[in-house]
């Protein structure tokens, strides 16, 4: 590899261009052998990085985003990265989109196509919407909870408003850019969307938790509920009148070193997990869990199903009032690490 080349990685996101590898004396068939033998892998066409760095980076988040610099890297002119990929480069918590595509849009009216995993959006624009992220023009973190919800729909929505509530951004500030929006497409689940999320809620996979339990309508749903006895302190994820429903991530499980919360083996986690159920449970309450499986949109009905069963069940066994529970209720609201 030619020391030229180095300057490129350094200088964009450890990306480079097949013509900036030449530029920096490589040839096509020293670039093709790096290729083949797997120290540079393709990102998109045209536009490498190493190996080791593409190895390194978490798949959810990071990859994405790698995907969108190089998306960007390849156009003559600068772009509006928007959508899902102005998302990725603030560090939104999103729902994967499939396909997954490169998203940019250019002021005008409304409009798009898709070209090469590129999706060019037109759309109107405030230029106070338009912030930078390492130099690149991003619209604002309120206009993409806006157009994503608006591009994917209920579920995409309400976790990209929750991500952006956990981000200390306001819900006045989400309403403000959907108000220009008044008759474009799908514009109706924008404001659901913003309306239903919470920034109580800790993860997306809560963020559809609280989805769900809305839909149902059968009553307000308060997430992060509190009880505490003797020393002994629980949070609850949703309380819907004597009912807990707790979504259960897989982080609860894997251990710090691989980048989750357990700082115990899984079984001990899963004993301490019982024991805790088995208290709340002490309350003569009701509790439902939740995994990634159960909030996919093939098993959402099902799961609907089996919650109303259970809380219901639960109204029939315990009543509905929570006055008993007032001496243990937690009054003051859960302390989360500011991101």
């Amino acid at each position: 590899m030619q020391p030229g080349s180095a300057y490129y990685f350094a200088q964009q996101h450890c990306l480079i261009l097949r013509r900036q590898a030449r530029a920096s004396g490589m040839t096509d068939d020293e670039i093709n052998a790096l290729l083949r033998r797997g120290e540079w892998v393709a990102v998109r066409r045209g536009v490498y990085t190493t190996r080791a760095h593409w190895e390194s980076l978490e798949p959810y988040v990071a990859r994405p985003q790698l995907e969108v610099w190089a998306a960007l890297l390849t156009k003559q002119t600068p772009q509006i990265a928007s959508h899902d990929s102005a998302a990725y480069l603030q560090g939104l918590d999103i729902l994967e989109a499939s396909p997954r595509l490169v998203h940019i849009t250019r002021h005008g009216a409304l409009g798009g196509r898709t070209r090469h995993g590129v999706k060019h959006h037109k759309a109107p624009m405030e230029p106070g919407q338009i912030v930078f992220v390492d130099g690149q023009p991003v619209l604002d973190i309120p206009r993409t909870v806006a157009d994503i919800a608006r591009e994917h729909g209920l579920r995409h929505g309400i976790v990209a408003a929750g991500s952006a509530l956990r981000a200390d951004v306001t819900r006045r500030e989400l309403r403000a850019a959907i108000a220009p929006m008044r008759s474009w497409p799908n514009v109706t689940l924008v404001r659901r969307a913003v309306e239903w999320a919470d920034g109580r809620c800790e993860s997306p996979g809560e963020d559809l938790t609280l989805l769900m339990l809305k839909q149902l309508g059968i009553g307000d749903v308060e997430p992060q509920f509190g009880l505490q006895e003797n020393g002994r302190l629980a949070w609850l994820d949703f309380r819907i009148r004597r009912h807990f429903v707790e979504f259960d991530g897989h982080l609860k499980f894997r251990p710090v070193r691989e980048g989750g919360l357990a700082t115990q083996a899984p079984d001990e986690v899963l004993w301490k997990e019982k024991q805790r159920q088995d208290w709340v449970c002490g309350f003569k309450t009701g509790m439902s869990r939740l995994t990634w499986v159960d909030v996919q949109p093939d098993a959402w009905a099902q799961t609907q199903a089996r919650l109303l069963r259970e809380i219901l069940a639960t109204d029939a066994l315990f009543g509905t009032s929570i006055d008993d529970l007032a001496p243990y209720r937690v009054r003051h609201p859960r302390r989360r690490p500011r991101r």
